[in-house]
């Protein structure tokens, strides 16, 4: 007991050499076969030979197994290297008549440091007048030479099982063997009559649905799939092929047939029918279901911060902080979860027009993760925002030492210079790179515009900013058209652009800081 002991602590702590000597001190003073059993396999995993065989013979006399004596002569056999001993022993192995042979056999090649070894044991040995009358073997066989690289021996067996046996599997292992080499086609084909014989195989259905959708067959891989039993995963690629085909109609038929499943079905798809009802416009309907998301689930994070943006466009806006707040609270030792929380939270903010509280929870979430690319240009942008120029240059000044040549951050310090009048020469650098690397972006056009203004050059800036204005109609890019149209003197024309972006965004806090300045 002692040495078990001390061998089981040697395993805890991986290390292998200790165990194996505690197991062999212990075999030899023990009556019990799987104290020797264990101290082969741990002696043959250290590739010591002397104590492989001083347990094999320890384990014969204690009463193995003629199939767990010739598995263990053959293992130590492929170790040294002696083709003949090990396939010798293999031979005795597999016609023991044990009822794991066949899975033996294949422990003993698959644990081989020599796969040419391994792969010539195999071909020699696991043929079709060797090979039991079970498809379960055959396939295995064909796997394990898929997997020493044996292609040709793992499509032929595949191939001798699917024609013997003629199952749903054999088909299906056929057809994974010829789409991995290449032959689309051929293993379609397969997939085809596999599912044709058995209608109801579940998984043959979302294996060949799969490649089909993969294919662009997204009708006839969702004809397939809506047909027969369903469970979790058909709903699931069943959502999937018809958002693919922008096919509303089939999303709206998956989320009722769904929703009327069975209990544990709909438990473990509550993330799924979330996003169908968010797809949907079912706001509510998806906070019901993000909230029935298991804590277990994969999904519960995401769950709980597509419920807290679900909040805030329900005008909710407190409750989806209070969500934050208490995931900021769950996730304190997850890092990437808590930076996420912290950086949702910010942007809500953001929408609400709360810098400071923005700014707060960009912070935070920097803490967490320094020198965050989109933290920065987040909290670079709401600095900005409520005029504090210096820390918003400071964070995109950052953020391009961090991320070099950054269109987005070019583009947002280039703005923020012009649109302080700071550092023109600057802002014209930095802006025009943007605007090499994106020349239709609406964004940087307005960034261009702008320039061109606080440069005194208003004809251009007006020229590229009716452009960038035609374009998005965004209501920044609006007010900056009006006031360059106000300076030039077209006074009715300005009035009728910031109307219009009074239309696009009523609250628009631009439109109506450059109102009052402009029209004192």
């Amino acid at each position: 007991m002692a040495q078990l002991l001390a061998g089981e602590l040697a395993l805890s702590s991986a290390d292998l050499k200790a165990a194996s000597q505690s197991y062999d001190k212990a075999m030899m003073i023990s009556n019990d076969p799987e104290v020797a059993g264990k101290a082969t396999a741990l002696a043959v995993a250290i590739h010591d030979q002397d104590a492989a065989r001083r347990a094999i013979d320890r384990w014969q006399a204690l009463g193995a197994t003629p199939a767990q004596l010739a598995q263990a002569r053959a293992q130590l056999a492929v170790e040294q290297g002696q083709t003949d001993e090990a396939r010798r022993q293999l031979s005795i192995l597999i016609g023991s008549g044990d009822k794991d042979a066949w899975r033996m056999f294949g422990r003993v090649l698959i644990g081989s440091r020599d796969p040419a070894l391994a792969g010539n044991l195999l071909e020699s040995l696991a043929t079709p007048d060797h090979l039991p009358p079970d498809p379960k073997a055959w396939l295995a066989m064909s796997e394990l030479g898929e997997q020493l690289n044996r292609h040709g021996y793992a499509q032929q067996t595949a191939d001798g099982a699917m024609k013997r046996f003629g199952t749903a599997e054999t088909y299906a292992w056929a057809a994974q063997l010829k789409l991995n080499n290449g032959d689309r086609s051929g293993g379609l084909n397969l997939l085809r009559e596999a599912q044709g014989k058995d209608p109801n195989n579940i998984g043959l259905r979302l294996t060949y649905a799969s490649l089909l959708g993969q294919s662009g067959q997204y009708a006839q891989a969702a004809h397939l799939l809506e047909k027969g039993p369903q469970n979790a995963q058909t709903y699931a690629l069943r959502a999937a092929l018809a958002a693919n085909a922008k096919d509303n109609k089939t999303l709206e038929q998956v989320y009722r047939q769904l929703s009327q499943a069975s209990d544990d079905v709909r438990s473990s798809s509550a993330y799924l029918l979330g996003q169908l009802a968010e797809v949907l416009g079912r706001k509510d309907d998806a906070l019901k279901w993000y909230d029935q998301v298991p804590d277990e689930d994969d999904h519960a994070f995401d769950a709980d911060l597509r419920s807290a943006i679900l909040l805030q466009d329900l005008g909710r806006s407190a409750e989806a902080h209070q969500q934050l707040a208490e995931m900021q609270t769950d996730y304190l030792d997850q890092p990437a979860q808590l930076r996420r929380a912290y950086e949702v939270d910010a942007d809500l903010y953001l929408r609400e027009k709360r810098y400071p509280d923005a700014i707060d929870s960009f912070s935070h979430a920097l803490q967490v993760a320094p020198d965050d690319p989109d933290l920065l240009y987040g909290r670079g942008l709401a600095y900005a925002e409520i005029g504090k120029i210096d820390p918003a240059v400071a964070d995109f000044r950052r953020l391009l030492q961090v991320k070099p040549g950054d269109v987005d951050a070019s583009n947002a310090l280039g703005f923020t210079l012009a649109d302080s009048g700071r550092d023109l020469s600057e802002a014209e650098q930095l802006i025009a790179a943007a605007r090499a690397a994106k020349p239709n972006d609406p964004s940087i056009a307005d960034s261009w515009g702008w320039l061109q203004y606080r440069l005194g050059h208003l004809d251009q800036a007006a020229e590229v900013l009716r452009n960038a204005w035609q374009t998005g109609k965004d209501a920044d890019v609006g007010v900056h058209l009006g006031e360059v149209l106000w300076k030039q003197g077209h006074r009715e024309q300005a009035q009728q652009v910031f109307d219009e972006v009074r239309r696009v965004d009523p609250r628009n806090a631009t439109l109506q800081q450059t109102l009052k300045r402009l029209q004192p």
